[in-house]
């Protein structure tokens, strides 16, 4: 009984904990999400400015300009645009004169005389046009002395706004700056109250521990199998299958179909409960645990994350939107909260909104940020899946077939992405895949199992040359 009730208690420190770290998280974050909204606040403000000055000026400079000045300046467009219209009018005039006397030679003359009637109506209609764009730009026009004095206004003035628009840019700079600072003074303040319960949770989880039962595996660990079994009545898809997953590497399960490969993930992350041996796992906070402990939606608190041979995103949804469902377990706001959409639950909003944009930014997907998955290229939607994973910080990140279905160049692409979340996210990525030449470059360890059982582990060139390897997997030399 003492021991069930201290494995309970453990649960709920755990849960602490973890909600006590993306409390600390969440209020590290906001500072630089506030400056973002603060940025673009500031530059709609000076563009506002920015456009009322140019209106003025547009004004002003009218009045350096003479007549043929002005009507060049000011008219130009529409000039132009008028051009572009008399061009192609005569052109399809010429156009329609080719095609008839080709079509009729015996009619050339009337044809012609057409032709001219058209051109003398075209040229007539562009004059008229003509006419009335010199006459809306037409003015009474300023004398060179006065030309000059409205030059010298002119230059006083555009100095004078410049001036303007530097102070009021530097007042509103200082002004966020400011609110950033008492921000950053204020999230120092509760990480500070914070720091100080997540240090009596883990004290009082380390006084829980001496009673539980003591885990241990090697320091560079991050996951092992030890005998792991699984069996489906007298089918035994899994025997005996013991490997150790290292911090950081890139490690591959590869087997023939049928091999037990998509039921090793599925019994890691609890989908199945495995009916022998044990999975001892290295969690965010560097707690050794036995995974068979926890159920299947508990797996994603201890930093395991995973995607499927098939695309599970949510057509309905923006690619944005979802990346935010994968992060629905951070949210601090309580159901009431959301419902009124409080302070706290836009808070969290904005923050975890910046963190899908810098996810979808550094995998270079930030184009699709809008569009829904429909119709988007079946390996963009790869990306999406391995980018959502992010969303819940894990450390270890599951993917099941990830090429499957990928050209050459998305895979290529695939291989990129997978070394860059290894790198720039500290993930360690255990993955199944058929694709032989995508597991030899990518990954640092291969583990080779067949009909459950392993036949061999180690580096690619060390699987590559293994002659039991070669006759079970590969089909023999």
């Amino acid at each position: 009984m003492a021991k069930i009730k201290s494995t309970f208690e453990n649960k709920l420190l755990n849960q602490k904990i973890e909600n006590i770290r993306q409390k600390i998280e969440n209020n590290t974050s906001y500072p630089d999400v506030l400056n973002e909204k603060y940025t673009e606040k500031r530059e709609k403000s000076l563009q506002v400015l920015k456009d009322k000055h140019h209106a003025y000026l547009l004004e002003l400079v009218s009045k350096t300009l003479s007549k043929k000045e002005y009507l060049e300046t000011f008219s130009k467009k529409e000039m132009d645009q008028l051009d572009q219209w008399f061009y192609w009018k005569k052109r399809a005039i010429n156009q329609t004169l080719k095609r008839k006397t080709k079509k009729q030679p015996d009619q050339m003359k009337r044809h012609e005389e057409k032709h001219l009637e058209q051109l003398n109506h075209l040229n007539e209609a562009y004059n008229e046009k003509k006419e009335k764009i010199v006459t809306k730009y037409e003015i009474e026009g300023y004398s060179p002395e006065e030309i000059e004095e409205n030059k010298k206004f002119f230059n006083a003035e555009e100095q004078r706004l410049n001036l303007e628009y530097q102070a009021y840019e530097q007042k509103l700079i200082q002004e966020d700056n400011e609110k950033l600072i008492n921000q950053q003074e204020k999230v120092n303040q509760a990480n500070e109250l914070l720091n100080k319960k997540l240090i009596r949770a883990i004290e009082k989880k380390k006084d829980l521990q001496k009673d539980l039962p003591l885990l241990e595996m090697n320091d560079d660990v991050i996951l092992k199998l030890e005998g792991l079994t699984m069996k489906f009545g007298g089918l035994t898809a899994v025997n005996q299958l013991s490997f150790d997953v290292k911090k950081g590497e890139i490690f591959g399960l590869i087997g023939p179909n049928g091999a037990g490969k998509t039921t090793v993930f599925n019994c890691i992350t609890q989908f199945y409960k495995q009916t022998g041996g044990r999975m001892l796992y290295r969690d965010k906070t560097n707690d050794v645990v036995d995974l068979s402990q926890y159920h299947v939606h508990d797996v994603i608190k201890h930093g395991i994350v995973r995607t499927f041979q098939n695309v599970e995103l949510i057509w309905e949804l923006s690619i944005l939107d979802n990346l935010l469902v994968a992060s629905h377990r951070q949210y601090q706001t309580g159901f009431f909260g959301h419902l009124i959409h409080s302070p706290k639950f836009k808070r969290e909003d904005e923050i975890l909104k910046a963190k899908a944009i810098k996810i979808l930014t550094d995998l270079e997907l930030i184009a699709y940020k809008d569009f829904y998955p429909i119709g988007l290229p079946y390996g963009v939607l790869k990306l999406i899946e391995l980018a959502r994973t992010l969303m819940s910080n894990p450390n270890l990140i599951i993917l099941d077939e990830p090429a499957a279905g990928l050209n050459d160049l998305e895979s290529k692409k695939l291989v990129k992405t997978i070394r860059k979340i290894q790198k720039e996210y500290d993930c360690t990525i255990f993955l199944v895949e058929h694709d032989m030449g995508l597991v030899m470059e990518l990954c640092d360890t291969i583990c080779a199992i067949s009909f459950g059982k392993k036949l061999a582990i180690g580096t690619p060139k060390e699987i590559k040359t293994n002659k039991v390897v070669q006759e079970a997997y590969l089909g023999g030399e």
